[in-house]
């Protein structure tokens, strides 16, 4: 079979598109995320609504049900597997927000800051034990199989960023291979178990995954592109959390290797934790700014973004097609 390219629009590119597409099918989704996040226990709807109805983009539940609509998937088993796909994520950022000591996300007080760090982390379990509870009820041990290894690899990617943090030596490809697996694994097997449920080839399966995953590697390029690039009111966090937490991400990575000795010098020193004030951010912005670390950032963002509009061919051009292609786009064009 041989394979068209998919050219990314010309456009300014917008999530409408997909957000179309799924509207309704995403109602079904918040139903049930809304439904299963309660508990007898007060705290716990409180604490997982605080950040649940704190707006996002539902990125990656939106994936499930496009991929179902893109492989003429006419059943509902997807619904609940979005919403389970939903509470992995809203976990997973729960317990990040305690490990980055996080103050802000999405323009508001973290949950942490609001409820505590004990509290956040137990009702993050909480909505693993949930996600799971979900993915049983489907029945299907292949999507139990593929969300539950993802769920594992983020946890690895996380524990790996963990080790990373302050160590000027990272390179790029590790600094890949963390986003792959705790970014890009959820997108990819969201994406792939639309396909599972449609009892699609293994060839549509693989393409999925590749659509998932090369486009959650760009949405994590462009999120720590933003962090050198935009205002926190644009990003809805602390403008510069990575930068004082001493994450090693694309931009860093590459103003510290285009560097002089005296930038270089900066660089060690601000990594490690002693150069984070205003000030040292402003420096290392403009340090990014010179060296067109963020552009770059971007570029290689584009290139993963393509190669998921590419995995698309093997399927036929329609409305779900177009939507997932232009979600590409938007992820990389964002500013926000």
């Amino acid at each position: 079979m041989s394979a068209e390219v998919v050219p990314l629009p010309v456009k300014e590119p917008s999530l409408s598109p997909i957000l179309s597409l799924t509207a309704t099918a995403m109602n079904s989704v918040n139903a049930t995320i809304l439904d299963r996040m309660q508990s007898e226990i007060p705290l716990i709807p409180a604490l997982a609504g605080h950040l649940i109805a704190g707006g996002g983009k539902r990125m990656r539940p939106m994936l499930t049900l496009a991929g179902a609509d893109l492989v003429g998937y006419q059943g509902a088993r997807h619904h609940k597997l979005a919403a389970a796909v939903e509470f992995i994520h809203t976990a997973t950022l729960l317990h990040d927000d305690v490990v980055d000591g996080s103050e802000t996300r999405r323009g508001k007080e973290t949950a942490n800051i609001v409820f505590g760090n004990p509290a956040t982390v137990l009702v993050g379990d909480f909505l693993f034990a949930r996600a799971f509870e979900l993915m049983v009820e489907d029945g299907s041990l292949k999507v139990l199989k593929i969300l539950s290894s993802a769920s594992a690899i983020i946890a690895q990617g996380e524990v790996d960023q963990l080790t990373a943090q302050r160590r000027i030596e990272t390179s790029e490809e590790r600094y890949l291979h963390i986003i792959g697996a705790k970014t890009a694994a959820l997108f990819a097997a969201a994406s792939r178990i639309s396909a599972v449920v449609a009892e699609c080839s293994e060839a549509e399966e693989r393409a999925l995954d590749d659509y998932g995953r090369n486009l959650g590697i760009a949405f994590q390029l462009v999120d720590d592109a933003i962090d050198y690039d935009s205002s926190a009111a644009e990003m809805g966090k602390d403008r510069g959390d990575d930068f004082r937490e001493g994450k090693m991400t694309l931009p860093v990575i590459l103003a510290y290797a285009r560097g002089d000795e005296q930038e270089r010098r900066f660089w060690q020193e601000a990594i490690a934790g002693f150069r984070t004030e205003d000030e040292d951010l402003a420096h290392a912005v403009a340090l990014i700014r010179s060296h067109d670390c963020v552009t770059a950032t971007r570029e290689r963002a584009r290139h993963f973004a393509q190669r998921a509009c590419d995995a698309l061919s093997i399927f036929p051009d329609g409305r779900a097609r177009r939507a997932m292609v232009e979600a590409a786009q938007f992820a990389v064009s964002r500013g926000y």
